[in-house]
């Protein structure tokens, strides 16, 4: 009977191990894309990419389908969520949105932001839960549980900042035993799209999605972010990139929300054709197999 129950136990592993990883590739497509794609638009490219891969079933989304792509069922049958968006973010349904953020807390889905979806609505809406969290753990133990919260800067989208700006998200005390939280604006104040190179360091070699990596690799021609990134502290920073005229980023962060994983990836300007580098592939590649892996 043992003998039994095991191999019935191992049967049920080898089957789950064999289940392929659900992966839904979500892009605003925008005309620009074209610049860098030619006839596909950037997610389409990248979607073809992954679907080539052993244990990855991949499907597309975008802003302009029903339910913007993101019904319940489409993120049911999802495991990780790739998203790209620009200048469209303030169109994306907050229903939708929300629907993504409860099911990365509920440990169901990861997300993967690349590059302008610092602004999309679910990073912004889940870098917002992470600094809640954050900001409960600076509260004294013993008034977490009856604390007044008041949040500031719930809406940051195109909204840039000043250098000099302070970094948000920030906590304080104000008057009546308010706890006030001034949410992350999820921008940075410097960016130039000069289509300069930038220098990639993987500064965590050990870490899943490096897996394969060289120390150092470049991205051709790039725009350049420059800190600093006005996230809550990531868990981790998997790359950093540099460029010549002295600017950095912390362009591979990721951060645990609730019981899920976010991974934010800088690269992938629209008009530069990115996606098509080894590289930035691979990073793909591995973040998705480790977020599908939990």
């Amino acid at each position: 009977m043992r003998h039994h129950i095991l191999a019935l136990f191992l049967a049920a592993v080898h089957l789950h191990a064999a289940e392929p990883i659900r992966v839904l590739v979500w892009d605003e497509q925008q005309p620009e894309q074209k610049q860098g794609y030619g006839e596909k638009f950037l997610g389409e490219m990248l979607a073809a990419h992954l679907a080539k891969l052993p244990r990855l079933a991949v499907k597309t989304a975008k802003l302009d389908e029903a339910d913007q792509g993101l019904s319940d069922a489409a993120l049911d049958a999802t495991d990780v969520l790739i998203f790209w968006s620009h200048r469209r973010a303030k169109e994306q349904n907050d229903a939708r949105a929300e629907a993504v953020v409860k099911r990365v807390k509920e440990g169901k889905l990861g997300f993967i932001g690349l590059h302008s979806a610092h602004w999309a609505k679910p990073f912004v809406r889940l870098m917002q839960e992470r600094a809640k969290a954050d900001a409960l753990k600076q509260v004294p133990e013993a008034e977490r549980a009856t604390a007044k919260w008041e949040f500031v800067n719930e809406a940051p989208y195109y909204k840039l900042i000043g250098r000099a700006s302070r970094i948000t998200p920030y906590v304080e005390k104000v008057e009546g035993a308010v706890w006030r939280l001034t949410l992350p604006q999820c921008v940075f104040p410097a960016y130039r799209n000069d289509g300069m190179p930038s220098h990639v360091t993987t500064l965590l070699p050990q870490h899943p999605i490096a897996a394969g990596l060289p120390a150092q690799w470049d991205i051709p021609r790039t725009e350049m972010y420059g800190e600093p990134f006005h996230v809550p502290t990531p868990d981790e920073v998997v790359f950093e990139e540099k460029w010549d005229k002295g600017e950095h980023f912390r362009s591979g962060c990721v951060w645990t929300v609730g019981q899920g994983h976010v991974f934010y990836f800088r690269p992938g300007h629209e008009t530069y054709p990115i996606f098509q580098q080894a590289e930035t592939l691979r990073v793909m590649e591995n973040a998705v197999r480790w977020m599908g892996a939990d």
